[in-house]
């Protein structure tokens, strides 16, 4: 039924080699949950049943829910079967399950103060990693090197070094503080939404001088070009980054001097998945020269906070 409208289909026989009987486990029905499938059954320690799935969500990626499940008549029932005809609706809200004991509500990581000495887990580079690129250093920040984009690479979207996580919900607030030091002309460090499309906000070193710069590039994976859509002059070198996603991936760039009062561009990005991938929220350093003698970003913290 494709990714995105797709359903669960439960196939059983008496014999390996069939024939089968098919039968729609679970599907969107009335729901706003579209095309549940893909998923796994789970048995508790306690004898309950449930199924893992995924929900394709565009920019939000593949998005991962958890039902109730059980049997009837030798076959599984998944979700909710309002209409009684056998075959389940998902569930936004239910009763989380049995087994056990109790555990607190918990998310996986965003924030990353760098204090440690690596990456957390959800951190991933678009392409093998090279020791260069950014380590964790031991005042409690992350140092990345401005990498060399060479002339072949004409926007971000062929990129290795950017350094990005899932988007964490559907709508929050990213911010990064850092203290950038430039040795060129055209070095720059900046905070992306990435995609097919992309957009992003960075701190860049031009005519000896220093701007915020805002780009934004639709069908970079078709290879066309960035355009830039606004640019501000500043003279600190430690700023605040900010991207605001709201919901439906509408995004707002942002910057400050001071991590009190931000400007942010009135302009609108939409974010866009990438190939097989929501998009991405992260970061890169970059230069246009060749040099042994690259400039570098600090970045003291990334944290993800509620939108005001």
């Amino acid at each position: 039924g494709g990714v995105s409208t797709g359903w669960q289909t439960v196939l059983r026989s008496k014999n390996i080699y069939g024939p089968y009987e098919r039968k729609i486990a679970l599907d969107q029905g009335t729901t706003t949950i579209n095309g549940p499938h893909q998923g796994a059954w789970v048995n508790t320690q306690t004898g309950e049943d449930w199924f893992l799935h995924f929900q394709d969500k565009d920019a939000y990626g593949r998005v991962v829910h958890l039902q109730p499940m059980k049997w009837i008549n030798d076959r599984p029932v998944i979700g909710i079967d309002k209409d009684a005809d056998g075959k389940g609706e998902p569930v936004m809200i239910y009763k989380k399950p049995n087994i056990g004991k109790t555990h607190p509500i918990n998310t996986p990581a965003e924030s990353d103060e760098f204090n440690l000495p690596k990456l957390g887990l959800q951190w991933q580079w678009q392409a093998n990693p090279q020791g260069t690129w950014a380590f964790p250093t031991s005042n409690g920040s992350l140092r990345m090197f401005s990498v060399y984009q060479p002339d072949s690479i004409n926007n971000l979207w062929d990129l290795p070094n950017i350094l990005a996580q899932k988007l964490p919900a559907e709508e929050f607030t990213a911010r990064v503080k850092l203290r950038f030091n430039p040795k060129f002309d055209h070095e720059r460090f900046g905070l992306i939404m990435f995609g097919a499309d992309y957009a992003y906000i960075s701190l860049e070193k031009r005519s000896d001088k220093l701007f915020i710069i805002v780009n934004q590039n639709i069908k970079a994976d078709k290879k066309n070009m960035e355009e830039e859509l606004s640019d501000f002059r500043v003279s600190e070198t430690d700023v605040f980054l900010e991207i605001i996603m709201k919901k439906g991936g509408t995004c707002h760039f942002g910057f400050s001097t001071d991590g009190e009062y931000y400007m942010v561009n009135l302009e609108t990005f939409t974010a866009k998945p990438g190939k097989w991938v929501g998009a991405k929220i992260g970061m890169f350093c970059l230069r246009n020269n060749i040099t042994n003698d690259a400039g570098f970003a600090d970045i003291d913290w990334f944290r993800i906070e509620p939108v005001k």
